[in-house]
């Protein structure tokens, strides 16, 4: 009876495990409406691209869901693509993150975690921001603002930098032109939030991979690596200001997903007036 106990057992973990390989593959195209107070309606439909996470560098099936990604965004051609951080997890991954990001055109970009190498990860590896700021058509944000016109409207996105929030120095708010039409904050992590008071109409993050490894049970979602983490996936409102909490598209620890899977969103912008 035990061996066929420990046959069933291992097959199930082989079974698991070719789930969570493939599901780290498995690309979730979504499209969100979004209501924005004070929007103007020129700005009405205004539809952004929201990727995050790319981790590439490591042997992954998270690489084909990022090249799956790019594609879709180049083909919806939306008015603004955002990128919030954790783009490469070993140096690697800088050859094809430029490729990528060059299919993707005019792009703005915030830096997480484990571009500086700051992560439980023992592999980890440093990117130079330089060589990320020097792509053609990249506009690398760290505590810094960025204005463009869309629709004759004025757009500031304002960045923040990793290592300025780890070190609590952050102060976007110092930064939001309250004159803009939209006011678009990219920040790795969502606990930056919380912190705005109303600055910005749209708060993009990134960081928890929705959980990554989850198990689901009845009326709820057991998020293994983020236990106690509140605002992991989708769609959250602080006040005036919606935050949306991209769950990436890459891997990192381990190359699997479960009940995770990785996506790239387009929010369609509506006023909510």
């Amino acid at each position: 009876m035990l061996p066929w106990i420990v046959l069933t057992c291992g097959l199930a973990a082989l079974v698991l495990l070719a789930w969570g390989w493939f599901e780290a593959g498995w690309l979730r195209r979504r499209v969100l409406e979004i209501e924005l107070e004070g929007m103007p309606p020129e700005l009405d439909g205004l539809r952004i691209a929201h990727l995050s996470d790319l981790h590439l560098g490591i042997p992954s099936r998270g690489r084909r869901a990022v090249e799956d990604a790019v594609a879709w965004v180049v083909e919806r051609r939306p008015d603004v693509v955002c990128v919030t951080g954790d783009l490469v997890s070993r140096r690697a991954g800088m050859p094809l993150l430029a490729r990528l990001l060059g299919e993707l055109g005019p792009c703005f970009v915030v830096l997480g975690n484990h571009d500086f190498a700051d992560s439980r990860d023992p592999f980890s590896q440093r990117v130079d921001p330089a060589a990320i700021g020097a792509l053609e058509g990249v506009t690398l944000l760290g505590d810094e603002t960025a204005e463009i016109v869309l629709r004759g409207r004025r757009v500031q996105v304002v960045g923040v930098d990793p290592q300025t929030y780890a070190a609590r120095r952050a102060r976007p708010v110092r930064l939001a032109d309250p004159s803009a039409s939209l006011r678009v904050l990219l920040c790795h992590f969502p606990g930056i939030a919380p912190r705005i008071h109303d600055a910005f109409h749209l708060i993009l993050a990134g960081h928890y991979h929705a959980g990554q490894i989850v198990v689901p049970f009845p009326g709820g979602k057991l998020r293994l690596a983020h236990l106690r983490v509140r605002d992991v996936e989708g769609i959250y409102r602080y006040g005036s200001a919606v935050l949306h909490v991209s769950p990436g598209l890459g891997t990192t620890f381990v190359p699997f997903r479960f009940f995770a899977r990785p996506e790239v969103t387009e929010l369609v912008v509506r006023s909510a007036g």
